[in-house]
């Protein structure tokens, strides 16, 4: 299965609880953190949800 890397690109201050519950679900808890995950549809799923706070880094 293939990998896919998620960058914190923008600070979570402001963010609304839901927004800051998936990046803790995604591993970042600080800017410019990067994990790496499986790459599957729940993933992706999560990384929309805060496309505006993250880049996927490949």
């Amino acid at each position: 299965m293939s990998e896919i890397k998620v960058k914190l690109v923008r600070s979570r201050i402001g963010c609304t609880p839901a927004q800051i519950r998936v990046l803790d679900a995604l591993g970042l808890k600080r800017r410019e953190m990067v994990k790496t995950h499986n790459d599957s549809p729940s993933i992706r799923g999560m990384i929309t949800k805060v496309s505006h706070l993250v880049a996927v880094v490949e």
